[in-house]
């Protein structure tokens, strides 16, 4: 009897120690399991972040730093599609100014003119087409409109030189921006969008300031 209580202990003792150990391995396998579960789960989202976050970071600037996010209506479309070829005939007055021009304050008003109206005329073109409307609606060349130079004032100006280039440049350059600033107070007046009425206050600002430097240079040539 004695023999069996002994035997039966040890049997119990040895189940047991068995089932604790088993506990103890399924307790590690269940930690170990989990654990790498959770590093799995940290490295594809922190894979997930570095590539798609930084990314989409560095490309929301570059895709809206020059577009004219919120409402707009006919106003602002026409103004950005007439204002285009208006400062692109500027900008081919001022390519003639090299070689030609004489005149110091001439030259500067010519670079300050390219300095600001190329930046401008790919803000419009991206405006356009972050509205989804074409870049010209049938304007032509665009000679109608305000302040904008024939054919024959083009070929007259770059027929010149000198003092002569200096005074035709100012001349002609006066009735351009006198447009432009016609066109940017009609946007001032009828736009929605705010960005393009921003770019209209620019317009009058600035061009209004070099038509009144343009005429003092008349005045002394």
């Amino acid at each position: 009897m004695r023999a069996f209580t002994h035997r039966t202990t040890r049997k119990l003792a040895l189940a047991g120690a068995l089932a604790g150990a088993g506990l103890l391995l399924t307790a590690c396998g269940t930690d170990g399991g989990t654990s790498g579960m959770d590093h799995g789960g940290t490295s594809a989202t922190s894979s997930a972040t570095s590539s798609v976050t930084p990314s989409a970071t560095a490309s929301a600037p570059a895709a809206g730093a020059d577009s004219a996010p919120g409402d707009f209506n006919d106003a602002d479309v026409m103004f950005a599609q007439m204002m285009i070829p208006h400062h692109e005939q500027a900008l081919e007055m001022a390519e003639l100014a090299d070689g030609r021009a004489e005149d110091t304050e001439v030259k500067k008003l010519v670079a300050a003119i390219e300095q600001a109206q190329d930046p401008e005329i790919r803000k419009m073109r991206a405006w356009l087409k972050g509205w989804g409307k074409p870049e010209s609606a049938g304007h032509g060349s665009g000679h109608g409109m305000s302040g904008m130079m024939s054919d024959q004032d083009m070929k007259d100006l770059a027929a010149t030189q000198g003092k002569a280039f200096d005074r035709k440049f100012a001349e002609l350059m006066i009735a351009h921006h006198g447009g432009a600033v016609a066109m940017a107070k009609d946007e001032q007046k009828d736009g929605a969008n705010a960005t393009a009425r921003k770019l209209a206050d620019d317009v009058v600002r600035t061009q209004s300031a070099e038509v009144d430097q343009l005429r003092k240079v008349l005045d002394r040539l």
